[in-house]
């Protein structure tokens, strides 16, 4: 796909509001969109609020950079959750990013113009970021890959912060190996493309025990098919690394929203408003305590895998809801956050459904530090779920 290509189809497409805005740049390709946090010379980062101003960033993000030079064409600014703050990019100031899969769907968030720009073919691949399963969520959700690395894998200053703790980057791509080099252009990670790809029963899969559990109508059977066979392993228990990466995320966010919170409410959407309210009321004590448990349940969760090359898990609990529809976060993000507080690098692949239904993701963990490894074993089991 070439610059004129890529833009004007973004540009019929503009009502998806995937795209905050464009570039007017030239380069070999491939076409990139960068979530709207990430600062892009000459570009306003609006972190999908009003709260930031209209001033354009004077330099690109150290992650920005390395796209450039990796030959990269960056084609616009993708919208997003206000401050990333949220999984349906439900967007009350650049408008709802619709899914292209499920129109009248949500995309996911908070990474959802990425994955729905990847899903509409307006760019080869999008930069996201996921605090919480904000590359995950709606990777699955619009049915393209997304790789959450290992936290601390790619540089993330110049990004507008969540969670410095958990904020992680990460690139969303129609497919395993492209993925892969995109997260190559991102960091200083090297030889991730996988080559010949091995038999998926060469690897060594399991399942946590009694996890992927109540999960709802396309996802369920989704599952069943890709995991009903695999083994079940004892596992941390899902609700401390929930309750411990809540905390984190909680704390560290109210402090960075604290003054605006309180001088310039009403800017926020209602929803990011009243998530950030809540979030203030936990005390600031309860995050030395919660540090010391993610340490604890980083070592808890790779002795887990010690026996395996991956886990598997569904990335959510549902489909994507309908635009506007009410649901649980917990539906959405249940499976996902374990991993930001963990800290594990994880490939979201589409999982085989019947056509004319939703998008299912499946989560591939893999261990601390091991990208390659994981990557390998997520090419095999796309190439698997392919036939």
């Amino acid at each position: 796909m070439n610059a004129d290509e890529s833009r004007a189809r973004i540009r019929t497409d503009w009502d998806d509001h995937a795209f905050i805005s464009l570039t007017e740049e030239e380069g070999p390709g491939p076409s990139v969109g960068i979530k709207d946090l990430v600062d892009v010379r000459d570009t306003v980062t609006t972190a999908g609020a009003t709260l930031l101003g209209d001033r354009p960033a004077t330099e690109d993000a150290p992650v920005v950079e390395r796209i450039r030079s990796s030959g990269a064409l960056i084609i616009g600014k993708t919208n997003l959750h206000e401050f990333a703050f949220g999984l349906t990019s439900e967007n009350p100031h650049f408008g709802v990013v619709q899914n292209p899969n499920a129109r009248g769907h949500v995309a996911g968030g908070s990474s959802g113009g990425s994955a729905a720009a990847v899903a509409a073919r307006l760019c080869d691949w999008a930069l996201g970021s996921d605090t919480g399963g904000s590359i995950r969520v709606p990777a699955a959700l619009c049915g393209v890959v997304g790789i959450k690395p290992t936290i601390g894998t790619v540089e993330t200053r110049g990004v507008f912060p969540l969670s410095t703790t958990l904020d992680t980057l990460g690139p969303l791509a129609p497919d395993v190996r492209s993925a892969a080099a995109a997260l190559e252009a991102m960091s200083e990670l090297e030889n991730l493309v996988p080559g010949t790809v091995r038999p998926v029963d060469f690897y060594r899969v399991g399942v946590p025990e009694d996890w992927a559990l109540d999960l709802g109508p396309g996802v369920h059977e989704a599952w069943e098919l890709v995991a009903g066979a695999l083994p079940r392993i004892p596992f941390p228990e899902q609700q401390a690394l929930l309750d411990t990466g809540s905390t984190i995320l909680d704390v560290e966010a109210a402090a960075l929203h604290r003054r605006w919170l309180a001088s310039a409410p009403d800017q926020y959407g209602a929803d990011v408003r009243e998530r950030l309210q809540a979030a203030a009321t936990v005390p600031r004590t309860d995050l030395v305590a919660a540090l010391g448990s993610q340490a604890l349940l980083r070592v808890d969760v790779e002795a887990a895998l010690a026996d395996l090359d991956a886990l598997l898990l569904p990335a959510t609990r549902i489909v994507a809801p309908r635009i506007g529809e009410p649901y649980s976060r917990l539906d959405l993000s249940g499976f996902t956050r374990p991993f930001n507080t963990s800290g594990h690098p994880v490939v979201c692949l589409p999982a085989p459904v019947p056509e004319g239904g939703l998008p299912v993701g499946i989560q591939v963990i893999g261990h601390f530090g091991h990208e390659r490894e994981l990557l390998e074993v997520a090419a095999a089991l796309e190439a698997a779920w392919a036939l």
